[in-house]
């Protein structure tokens, strides 16, 4: 057995660098206590590890073969002519055949996982001994026989019985392949899953419908009185008319019923074309409930994020409506809830949320650690301490005109501009005057945490704007167990307010004196 973990991406060259990682198989999931030995990660000399790039190309090369099989099986079924005489796809069918039997021999040299200990085994005996026990081989097997041809290689003359043609049939056991392949499809996430699953809903449709007007019209040519057949009613000497306007009207008779339209120009004339009928209405009303039922769920899924924000904005209007907020307030309400439906996939907590803390870790250091890096704040502090601030820190983004912190409340957080623009305003006279603007790796809010005091400032945002915010409480525990970083934030802190505007300063006094008596703390 075989560790699956070099096959569990796409390769892009022989270097093995990888490419793509939406390619990763769902399945190849080591079970708990599996050991995985290193140093076999190559499997035997000519196995092919099933979720290799050539061999999945391979498979889809069949897949379109397949769709080939399931036209043309009912279809020579239905129109002997095709078949048998001139013009026969007799070749097509050999040349296609030749292809399938190829990949029953490459069956036996491709890896399989075992369920057991989801480990490849590229054992040849277990391989083969798997693929011929299983169903899959005889099924393999007689769908790629070309039974006419044996038996005019033993008896030296074409037979033209119907038992060849329903023989052919077996052909169809190859359509799994086109389910395996719209599954894997669907779980790819380079293509997209609505029009993934639309094609599988339609081409279930086009087979169903193919299917059943092939198989009414044997029924008519089979029939011992032509005339008394749906459409011996209506076209005289069918049999003697071109193919393609047979299957015309098959197909139309297909549609009209499987639509439930039924115009009524085509209709079941004899007893085994009602019995027909009848089982395929039957299955009619499954087919369309399994098409709509799959479209509705679809286009719900598609609006799902769309009715939500009707649902969250109604909300937020009928609740300013009720409580007669001011147009501000109603307005950055409005904002915010937008903003958030827009940014929810960059939302940093609800995509990391789940996972383990050492890749949350190693992303926010990714992420943040060169913005926290370049503030003031924290000039000369250690890597270790900044590794563990950003672990803490959560991103928010916040709409034009909204205020992140307000005057004298309370302090709970500071935060980081990362981008964007804020303004720094105070309430003064009964108005608002504006003091500083911050821009990207500026601080706001550090007065308030640092002193544990109320903000002094309302801090608002000039522009659409990207912020990480940690909480008092975390930076005081993570700060407290490293004392040397923690007198070189006061020192900056320090020597940041000094070079504070003279305005600033001024709406500040109180904070003035707290400075002043921390520096010659510092010093003493």
């Amino acid at each position: 057995m075989r560790s699956p973990e070099t096959f569990l991406v796409r390769r892009a060259s022989s270097s093995g660098a990888i490419k793509n990682l939406a390619t990763v198989s769902s399945s190849l999931l080591p079970a708990f206590g599996t050991t995985i030995d290193e140093g076999y990660l190559q499997l035997r000399k000519y196995i092919i590890a099933p979720y290799d790039r050539r061999y999945r190309w391979w498979q889809t090369f069949l897949v379109v073969l397949v769709i080939y099989s399931a036209w043309a099986s009912p279809f020579e079924l239905a129109f002997r002519k095709v078949a048998h005489g001139a013009g026969s796809l007799m070749p097509v069918d050999l040349i296609v055949d030749g292809f399938f039997a190829f990949d029953i021999i490459l069956t036996f040299f491709v890896a399989y996982l075992d369920k057991s200990t989801y480990l490849l085994v590229d054992n040849p005996r277990k391989i083969a001994r798997r693929y011929l026990t299983k169903l899959w081989f005889p099924l393999d097997v007689a769908s790629t026989l070309p039974f006419n041809l044996i038996y005019r290689l033993f008896t030296g003359h074409m037979n033209t019985g119907e038992v060849f043609g329903f023989l052919n049939l077996l052909r169809l056991w190859r359509l799994r392949r086109v389910s395996q392949l719209f599954s894997r499809l669907e779980k790819d996430t380079r293509f997209s899953y609505f029009w993934t699953r639309y094609c599988k809903l339609i081409s279930v449709t086009l087979f169903a419908v193919h299917s059943a007007g092939c198989f009414l019209f044997w029924m008519a040519y089979n029939y011992k009185v032509k005339e008394n057949t749906w459409i011996g009613k209506q076209m005289n000497n069918f049999k003697d008319r071109s193919i393609w306007l047979n299957y015309t009207y098959s197909i139309y008779w297909s549609i009209t019923t499987l639509t439930t339209v039924g115009y009524g120009d085509l209709h079941a004339e004899n007893t085994g074309e009602k019995v027909f009928n009848i089982f395929f209405m039957l299955f009619n009303i499954g087919l369309t409930a399994y098409l709509i039922g799959n479209m509705t769920n679809l286009v719900v899924h598609s609006a799902t994020q769309t009715f939500a924000i009707r649902d969250a904005i109604n909300q937020i209007l009928r609740y300013t409506s009720k409580n007669r907020l001011p147009e501000h307030f109603k307005e950055q309400m409005l904002a915010h809830m937008q903003l958030k439906f827009r940014t929810k996939e960059l939302q940093h907590e609800e995509v990391l949320q789940d996972l383990p803390k050492a890749i949350r870790s190693g992303i926010a250091e990714h992420l943040f650690k060169r913005t926290v890096g370049k503030t003031y704040l924290f000039k000369g502090v250690s890597d270790d301490l900044i590794a563990q601030l950003v672990c803490e820190m959560k991103a928010e983004y916040f709409p034009p005109k909204v205020d992140i912190i307000m005057q004298n409340e309370v302090s709970t957080d500071f935060y980081i501009l990362v981008s964007g623009s804020l303004d720094l305003v105070t309430y003064k006279d009964g108005g608002e005057q504006f003091l500083s603007k911050l821009g990207p790796a500026d601080i706001a809010g550090d007065i308030g945490v640092i002193f544990n005091v109320p903000q002094p400032f309302t801090v608002r945002s000039r522009r659409l704007s990207q912020v990480i915010r940690i909480s008092h409480q975390h930076f005081k525990q993570l700060v407290q167990p490293h004392v040397d970083d923690g007198r070189t934030i006061i020192s900056n802190f320090v020597q940041h307010f000094r070079s504070l505007k003279e305005e600033l300063v001024e709406e500040i006094p109180y904070i003035t004196e707290l400075v002043v008596s921390i520096h010659l703390a510092q010093y003493s």
